[in-house]
């Protein structure tokens, strides 16, 4: 099946990035957002990101008008029925993300492959809630979209072979990479990755060390970009708990049991860089330790 267009649902931090990757990559790339101020600002957020990239010299100014002339900014799921392929990018909520995809299958010509963005929720349980999880696939982008070259490539029980290639070979035509995992909460980007920020929060909670500490120990000791807790400003401390929230249920191990002190933040609107606020205080102008 020859993929020429790409509908993208949800205009959140990921949602945009995967609608930019697509739409430079030369896709007809359709951004569907209920929202309105979140699409339009979704689209000036790209735009933004775009002109920077010719301020730098790493694209031409043709080549940016044609990527923002190949997005389409909507705000009806019905919009979707116009792609050759579904790349689902909202909120990790999996009762909301099956209502989603059962509307998907009703709207989308039976061919359409339909790919979830989920970092932790295993695609056989949103492909049961359509009538072709055949064709029902993960497809785990990574965060800052545009600059990350991973893709996890997440079979459920039904996808066949033919989806599965479709999706590797459409995720190469990205520049991306695609590494193929098995379907499991969390799969492995976030089975490994939230039990170590889970793990920095309980270190702050218990007093074990500053949040700059923590952080510089793991840029400084373990040769990580960023700190843990910085990362988890950058994600999203609502995804954070959503995540470990699917994996201590979906496992039932008490390891993967989310931090008191994170629910609180989550609960009191701190949520990371995005609210301006989550363990490092941005609207203040507070800003995490940088690695050297």
């Amino acid at each position: 099946m020859e993929i020429r267009s790409v509908a993208v649902i949800g205009a959140g931090t990921m949602g945009r990035g995967i609608a930019q990757v697509f739409a430079q990559s030369g896709y007809e790339t359709i951004l569907i957002e209920v929202i309105p101020e979140q699409l339009q600002g979704a689209v000036a957020a790209i735009d933004r990101f775009l002109a920077k990239s010719v301020e730098k010299g790493k694209m031409t100014a043709e080549d940016k008008a044609a990527t923002m002339a190949r997005i389409h900014a909507s705000g009806e799921l019905a919009s979707a029925a116009e792609a050759d392929l579904v790349v689902e990018a909202i909120s990790e909520n999996v009762e909301l993300k099956k209502r989603v995809f059962a509307d998907l299958d009703s709207l989308c010509r039976p061919e359409v492959v339909l790919a979830s963005n989920t970092s932790s929720i295993p695609i056989t349980v949103l492909a049961a809630a359509t009538r072709r999880p055949d064709k029902v696939i993960g497809m785990h982008f990574m965060n800052p979209v545009p600059l990350m070259v991973l893709v996890e490539i997440i079979r459920g029980l039904a996808t066949s072979d033919e989806t599965t290639q479709v999706v590797i070979d459409l995720s190469r035509k990205l520049g991306k990479i695609p590494v193929e995992v098995n379907d499991f909460p969390g799969f492995v980007s976030n089975r490994v990755l939230m039990p170590m920020i889970n793990e920095a929060v309980y270190a702050l909670f218990e007093g074990v060390a500053t949040k700059e500490a923590i952080d510089q120990v793991m840029m400084l000791g373990m040769n990580h970009p960023m700190g843990p807790l910085a990362l988890a400003d950058l994600i999203g401390l609502d995804v954070c708990l959503a995540i470990l929230e699917v994996l201590h249920r979906g496992l039932g191990d008490d390891k993967y049991r989310p931090c008191p002190l994170l629910r609180k933040y989550v609960d009191a609107g701190w949520l990371g860089r995005k609210s301006g606020r989550g363990f490092y205080h941005y609207a203040a102008g507070e800003e995490p330790p940088k690695k050297g």
